[in-house]
């Protein structure tokens, strides 16, 4: 059974100072621009949670409906449903999105058909999700997704590919994985090991310090072989 009330994003100020900042710096640079070329009209949200993007979107679309399989922490859901059962009549909508989503959905097909299903001829279906992450909300927590696997499952549905975009390249993937690794496992480690090992993170600067520093290389050397998420814009051409 999945957890009611689950916790779920509510901003998008992520200071650099935070654990997940390599994570949203390079996604919600790239979401962000999707939203801005390409979303208009009325907007179905796949997966809303707790509609984290809802003001970024505003100024965009005519109106904004959110699903999920359970509510979320804010109570911002209006539809209570499986993403590849959604109780909505075909073609009513001009965008629909679905971010971060789709690795907890073990029919993820469903979810792109119901998308394509849900859209008004050339409609736009702004999708994202991982490739690298660690486990969580387990169990549900299914897939994860090269560039490769997205196209052939959006086309699978009838969408023509509009662009995918790499959100960082591999030393995002790198200072984002190097602190999921330390913490927080590194103030549970007892005596000398510890000690030096706390002493060197806060002399480091701490997750600014990591942050910083591995964006710094991710800016300079432009390297996606190896990524953290992917956001892809797709259209349904009939």
């Amino acid at each position: 059974m999945r957890e009611e009330k689950l916790g779920r994003l509510n901003t998008t100020d992520i200071k650099i100072d935070d654990l997940y900042y390599l994570h949203y710096k390079y996604y919600h640079r790239d979401l962000f621009d999707a939203f801005e070329k390409y979303a208009l009209g009325n907007l179905l949200d796949i997966g809303c949670g707790n509609k984290p993007y809802e003001n970024k979107l505003q100024h965009k679309i005519s109106k904004y409906i959110g699903v999920d399989i359970i509510q979320s922490s804010d109570n911002k859901v209006d539809y209570l449903c499986p993403a590849n059962k959604i109780p909505l009549e075909n073609s009513l909508f001009e965008t629909v999105i679905s971010t971060q989503t789709i690795e907890h959905v073990e029919d993820h097909q469903g979810l792109v058909n119901e998308a394509y299903r849900l859209l008004k001829p050339n409609g736009i279906f702004i999708v994202s999700g991982p490739m690298y992450w660690p486990l969580h909300e387990e169990p549900y927590d299914f897939f994860r997704f090269t560039k490769h696997g997205f196209k052939y499952i959006l086309e699978k549905a009838g969408f023509e590919i509009v662009e995918i975009k790499s959100n960082g390249g591999k030393w995002s993937v790198a200072g984002q994985a190097f602190l999921h690794a330390l913490l927080p496992s590194v103030y549970n480690i007892k005596g000398l090991k510890g000690i030096f090992l706390r002493k060197s993170f806060q002399l480091f600067g701490g997750i600014k310090g990591v942050n910083t520093f591995f964006q710094k290389i991710d800016d300079e050397i432009n390297d996606n072989s190896n990524t953290m998420n992917y956001v892809v814009v797709a259209k349904k051409t009939q």
